[in-house]
Parts: C-alpha cells; sequence; structure tokens
C-alpha cells in the first residue's frame, strides 16, 4: 500500500508542479489528464467567453488554482470570474465553473469535486462529457441535463452542439 506524505498548503502554494496538482488535506493529488477532446473542448470554451469577456463583463481562465477551503485547492478546467484584478489563486466564489471529464474520471469523484466548489460559494458549475457529448448544469443543489447550460441571472450561456461541432473535422 503506498503512503502520502502531508504537506502544508502554504508549501503546496509556493510549488509549481507539472502538470499541476490539486491539494486535499494536506496530500498532493495528481489530476486526470486530457484527451484531444478535452483539450479541444477547453479551448473552445475559453474561446468563447474570451470572445463575450467585454460584453458578459466577465474574464476567463483555464486551471487556475482555486482555493475551496482551508485544506483544498482544486483546479478547474475553466473558471469565470467578474471582470476586474484577480488573485494568483482564486479565493473567491466564481460567476461559474466548468468541468470537462476525462476518460479517467469517475462520477464520484466529479461529484467530490463539485461539492467542494458549492462549499466554495459557487452557484453554478457545468459539467460537459465530450465522449457523450452532453452537459449538465449545477445550480444550488440542482443538477440538470441540458443542450443549453446557462447561469441564471445572467446572459452568460453555451449551445452544447455548436461547442460539439467544434469537435468534428472540417472538410
Amino acid at each position: 500500500m503506498a503512503t502520502s506524505v502531508q504537506i502544508p498548503i502554504a508549501e503546496y502554494l509556493e510549488r509549481t508542479y507539472r502538470p499541476d496538482r490539486e491539494y486535499i488535506d494536506g496530500e498532493i493529488v495528481e489530476r486526470n489528464m486530457g484527451t484531444w477532446e478535452h483539450a479541444r473542448i477547453q479551448m473552445l470554451l475559453g474561446g468563447w467567453f474570451l470572445s463575450h469577456e467585454s460584453e458578459w463583463q466577465v474574464m476567463v481562465a483555464v486551471e487556475w488554482r482555486a482555493r475551496v477551503s482551508s485544506t483544498r485547492v482544486r483546479i478547474p478546467d475553466v473558471t469565470v470570474v467578474t471582470s476586474g484584478p484577480q488573485p494568483p489563486v482564486l479565493v473567491d466564489a466564481p460567476v461559474l465553473i466548468i468541468e470537462i471529464l476525462s476518460p479517467d474520471d469517475s462520477y464520484s469523484d466529479t461529484q467530490r469535486r463539485a461539492e467542494d466548489y458549492r462549499k466554495m460559494g459557487v452557484e453554478t458549475i457545468w459539467i460537459i462529457d465530450p465522449d457523450t457529448r452532453t452537459g449538465r448544469m449545477c445550480i444550488g443543489a440542482s443538477w440538470t441535463a441540458a443542450a443549453r447550460l446557462e447561469v441564471p441571472g445572467t446572459p452568460i450561456f453555451v449551445d452544447l452542439p455548436s461547442l460539439f461541432a467544434g469537435l468534428d473535422p472540417k472538410p
């Protein structure tokens, strides 16, 4: 059985990992690495939000450390925050967090990540599955499957069929 080494969160926050790793209750935890579809969806989402930043008064970042509690740091695939100066590590609840499933992601791991974001105060979380080309949004404690993912009370949305069309090769 493998043993883990516990380190203080301050030490984790001072370090750089390649690829970056999460910090869960004193342990450094490797993240599942994405495939082509995961990486492509991440870039398509980044481009979508980047093109709407001024209109929606938001800013987008990919793989930005989010301190979800005093003992946990997660690294969401995509984070959307209100416009303005931002800290090196996200500490306040963002407008939206998006997780893109990788083939190695399990349902229970994804639910634990979403619960950490909810405890941080994130009101809207999207989970996108490139394999099944589906998405779900969590608003409060409610999960809903939808082809159009939205952030209630804002103009923020993404149309999943249009997003997934970006995965298909162009003739």
